[in-house]
């Protein structure tokens, strides 16, 4: 027996991996986050399938469904949106399990903030320009280290990334202003690869009221970066004519030539 914990996406029913999908179809336990995970997705189940909703759960009664499927032998699909590596209870879930002594695995999603940068086209990094993307959330009812708090993550200038950030956005902006100038690019991705998406673009200084006027208040990714307002940046060496690597041989382009020890697989 087997838990297999399935990154469903950030919505759209099409970007579950199809691994997870056949995973979804297969299991005769279908456990799935049922305010998030779209139905679509759930639909997959075989029509013998036992189709659990976890959404009013607490921790115990997710693992007696566990345990009820291992007396039966039965795997179960631990169906969850976006990726498991990011805010997804994963965890305390398989420290459970550990005790348990019962078997788990992992399969990948899409997170959110990818949805995100793909609703708005374009990459969260420029070359020389910003080359980190930070992942966090502000301090709310779950707290955040002090050690992590945004202002000492906004001094790096990377992309910053906020999950579950929504219903906090003015005290996100507090804490920015104290780092960023007021003209700082901010753009809100709500409910990134779903129907209804909307995209809001501000500055520090109008993001809070932009947010508050769409009633934008959860479901939505916060990405506070620089590349938004940069046009002029250098292309990168991936594919620079005058620059080598284990699968191109550079060529001379006004007698300057770069080489490295850098494999031919595209970044990314």
């Amino acid at each position: 027996m087997t838990v297999y914990f399935i990154g469903a996406g950030p919505g759209d029913p099409d970007l579950i991996t199809v691994k997870g999908a056949k995973l979804v179809e297969s299991c005769p336990v279908v456990l799935y986050t049922g305010s998030l995970v779209p139905k679509a997705v759930i639909d997959r189940a075989r029509p013998d399938a036992l189709v659990l909703n976890s959404a009013d759960m607490d921790l115990d009664a997710i693992t007696q469904v566990y345990l009820d499927a291992a007396q039966q032998g039965h795997d179960v699909a631990r169906v969850q949106t976006g990726d498991l590596s990011i805010y997804s209870s994963l965890a305390e879930q398989t420290r459970r399990l550990k005790a348990l002594g019962l078997d788990w695995q992992v399969v990948p999603g899409v997170s959110s903030f990818q949805a995100a940068a793909a609703a708005l086209s374009q990459e969260l990094t420029l070359p020389e320009q910003c080359q980190t993307i930070i992942l966090s959330r502000a301090s709310g009812r779950t707290p955040v280290p002090e050690k992590e708090n945004l202002k000492s993550l906004a001094a790096h200038e990377a992309t910053l990334c906020l999950f579950l950030s929504a219903t906090l956005i003015r005290k996100v902006v507090r804490e920015l202003e104290d780092v960023y100038p007021p003209t700082w690019p901010v753009v809100v991705v709500e409910k990134a690869s779903h129907p209804e998406q909307r995209i809001i673009r501000g500055t520090l200084a109008d993001i809070a009221d932009k947010m508050h006027e769409a009633k934008i208040r959860s479901t939505a990714m916060i990405i506070i970066s620089k590349v938004f307002a940069i046009d002029d940046f250098v292309d990168s060496k991936l594919y620079d004519p005058t620059f080598s690597h284990a699968c191109r041989q550079a060529r001379i382009v006004d007698e300057t030539v770069m080489t490295n020890e850098e494999t031919c697989h595209e970044r990314g």
